[in-house]
């Protein structure tokens, strides 16, 4: 399937949160200065993750048709959404889910608040892997309970997972919940069958409720293969929550559907309970269509959005190679984050986001911000057109050889 993806698309005038704003203490606000966005001194936004690209052609021609309706009062799911929800999960990822399992909210940020609100109580533990993404921090926080991380470990180029820590800090018997990050964002690490699994048996062992963050599940890179967590065996699917959602797959964020996926009843029950006490909305009439439509007629848009992401993150290795050596690239083997390492430049944190934001005019999601172990660390979005990917390699050299 050919679909365009080297022409840019100006989103200036859709209130894009990645175009037109920029973080500022964990509150979207607009950029100060129009040349942040505009003409040759505009600042690249590649950082909150959401493509660059137009959706699915069936996707926006679902949409036209129900805006043509012209009605747009209060929606429920039917037989037919379900259906391709779970054909979708049976096709992709070989995990046969049961209607029952699934239970949809707008986001898996929200779905996530209720699960540390509804599973722990305050002064309770939440296990996290640093460098992870950075709202796991804010939903325990927020919630009155503590975050403890069973920090990843980095060598030879790539990370895996401290199953002894991972034990220690299950033991105690503050631990309530994991919230595992697979793939794992930022650096787009896909775990294997077995490392899950041994998270799967020591959570177990500890009573440790695993909260499956899964959003990126079906951005694969060629030749990799994701896992669910909930297909390990029966012991894991009744151990476990997990939060899937159509957003990342096909650059719907913005229409706010997820679909939860909990396996065991008593654990199901008890997140519905914990949902209906916060009162979130359901799902909007465009966000069904949208997402039966990605779910049944969205894989070659998928695949070919997949394999452009993978030449892009050849681009960079290969460009880095040759020009900015200083920097290493975390190959991914899932999603269209790109991770990668400039601590051998001596900078300190705030330094490295001056040179990034402000000398090569590049908006990324730093990586101290993903946890302390990300320091030096920067998060790359590279579900864009390969000439503004360019266009930021250049900048990025140029301001390097400048210091």
């Amino acid at each position: 399937m050919y679909v365009d993806f080297d022409s840019e698309i100006d989103r200036e005038g859709t209130n894009s949160i990645k175009w037109e704003y920029h973080n500022h203490g964990g509150v979207s606000q607009p950029w100060d200065k129009a040349s942040r966005r505009h003409g040759d001194d505009r600042t690249l936004a590649m950082w909150v993750a959401d493509m660059d690209f137009r959706c699915p052609e069936p996707v926006i021609q679902a949409l036209r048709d129900r805006v043509e309706h012209g009605i747009f009062g209060y929606s429920n799911k039917t037989d037919s959404y379900f259906e391709a929800v779970t054909g979708w999960f049976a096709r992709r990822q070989d995990w046969r889910i049961e209607r029952d399992w699934i239970v949809s909210v707008p986001g898996v940020v929200p779905a996530l608040n209720v699960v540390v609100r509804g599973f722990t109580q305050p002064g309770d533990r939440v296990i996290v892997q640093r460098p992870v993404y950075y709202p796991f921090f804010r939903v325990t926080n927020n919630n009155g309970a503590e975050v403890v991380s069973n920090g990843l470990v980095f060598e030879n180029g790539s990370y895996r997972m401290d199953l002894e820590d991972l034990e220690r800090k299950a033991a105690d018997p503050k631990a309530k919940l994991l919230i595992l990050c697979s793939p794992h964002n930022p650096m787009g690490k896909v775990w294997g069958a077995d490392e899950l699994r041994a998270v799967a048996e020591i959570c177990a062992r500890h009573g440790v409720l695993v909260v499956a963050d899964e959003i990126h599940g079906d951005l694969l890179h060629p030749g990799v293969r994701f896992t669910p967590f909930a297909t390990l065996g029966e012991a894991a699917a009744n151990n476990c929550i997990v939060c899937t959602a159509p957003s990342k797959t096909f650059n719907l964020a913005g229409l706010h559907t997820s679909n939860i996926v909990i396996p065991n009843k008593a654990i199901r029950e008890r997140y519905q309970q914990a949902l209906a006490a916060q009162s979130l909305p359901g799902m909007s009439p465009f966000g069904i269509v949208a997402t039966e439509a990605a779910y049944r007629e969205g894989e070659p848009w998928l695949d070919a959005v997949m394999q452009y992401v993978a030449g892009n993150a050849r681009r960079m290795t290969e460009f880095f190679a040759a020009e900015l050596p200083q920097f290493q690239v975390i190959q991914p083997e899932g999603t269209y984050l790109l991770w990668f390492d400039c601590r051998s430049l001596g900078l300190d944190q705030d330094a490295l986001e001056d040179l990034m934001l402000n000398k090569a005019k590049i908006y990324f999601d730093e990586g101290y911000i993903f946890g302390p172990e990300g320091a030096g660390f920067e998060r790359i979005n590279i579900a864009c057109p390969r000439p503004l990917l360019d266009e930021a390699l250049v900048r990025m050299r140029d301001a390097v050889r400048a210091l």
